[in-house]
C-alpha cells in the first residue's frame, strides 16, 4: 500500500483541472508552474477534512518541503481545522517557514485562534518580526482578522506601522490592512494616513483599496484621495 504523501498527490492528481491550473498559475508568479496541479479551493477543503482524520496525517506534515502547490494549501488547511490550539500554533510554526506564496498563506485563517486572542497576540509579535516573508504577511492578516473588531487597539496599527519591508507581498498586506483598519475604526486609523506613517507604495495603495471599499463614505472617500502622495 503507498504511503500517505503518495495517496495524497494521486488523489490531487485525480481531482486536477488543466484549465484551472493555468488560471491559477498566473495568479501566483512566485510558484512554479510545474509544480502546480490545479484543484479548486472546495475541494481541497474538502479533503482536507478527509485527511485530517487519518491516523498518519501526521507524517504527511513532517514531510516538508512540499514539491506541489497544492501539498502546501492541503497543509495549511489541516493545520486551520485543528481544534487544539496549542498543537495548532506547533504546527503553524513549523510550516511557516516553507510557505513560498501569497495564496497558500491567505487560505489558513485557523477558527481556534479566535478562543485564544490573548496569547495568540505573542505569537503575532513573533510572526511580525520574523525574517520570512509570508511568515510576516500572515501575522499581519491574523491582526487584521481578528482584531479590528471589539478587540481592537491602536497599538495594533502602530505595530503593523513599524513593519519595514522591501517586499511586495507584506507592503500589498500592510496596505489591506490599513484599508480594512480604515473601514472598521476610521477614527483610530485616520491619523496613520494623515500623518504619512506608511512607505509612498504602501500608503497609497492602502488609500485606493479604501476608495474602492463600500464600507467607506463617499465623504470619507473624497478626503482619503486628497492625502495620496504625489
Amino acid at each position: 500500500m503507498a504511503d500517505i504523501n503518495e495517496r495524497i498527490i494521486l488523489q490531487l492528481f485525480e481531482l486536477q483541472d488543466l484549465k484551472y491550473r493555468d488560471f491559477n498559475a498566473s495568479l501566483i508568479p512566485t510558484v512554479d508552474k510545474e509544480t502546480v496541479i490545479g484543484v479548486r479551493t472546495p475541494q481541497l477543503r474538502k479533503l482536507a477534512k478527509e485527511l485530517s482524520k487519518d491516523p498518519d496525517i501526521g507524517i504527511f506534515l513532517r514531510t516538508l518541503p512540499h514539491k506541489y502547490y497544492e501539498e502546501n494549501n492541503l497543509h495549511g488547511l489541516i493545520i486551520e481545522s485543528m481544534k487544539d490550539y496549542d498543537k495548532c500554533i506547533a504546527e503553524m510554526n513549523i510550516f511557516l517557514p516553507y510557505i513560498d506564496n501569497w495564496a497558500t498563506c491567505d487560505i489558513i485563517s485557523p477558527k481556534i485562534f479566535k478562543k485564544h486572542l490573548p496569547e495568540l497576540l505573542d505569537e503575532i509579535k513573533a510572526w511580525m518580526g520574523s525574517e520570512h516573508t509570508y511568515t510576516i504577511r500572515f501575522g499581519i492578516e491574523m491582526l487584521m482578522s481578528f482584531y479590528l473588531d471589539e478587540q481592537f487597539k491602536p497599538e495594533y496599527p502602530e505595530m503593523v506601522a513599524s513593519v519595514k519591508s522591501e517586499e511586495y507581498y507584506v507592503n500589498m498586506m500592510i496596505a489591506w490592512y490599513f484599508a480594512t483598519a480604515l473601514a472598521k475604526q476610521y477614527d483610530a486609523v485616520l491619523p496613520f494616513i494623515e500623518g504619512k506613517r506608511l512607505e509612498k507604495w504602501t500608503h497609497n495603495k492602502a488609500i485606493q483599496k479604501s476608495v474602492e471599499s463600500y464600507r467607506i463614505t463617499p465623504e470619507q472617500k473624497a478626503y482619503l484621495k486628497t492625502l495620496k502622495i504625489k
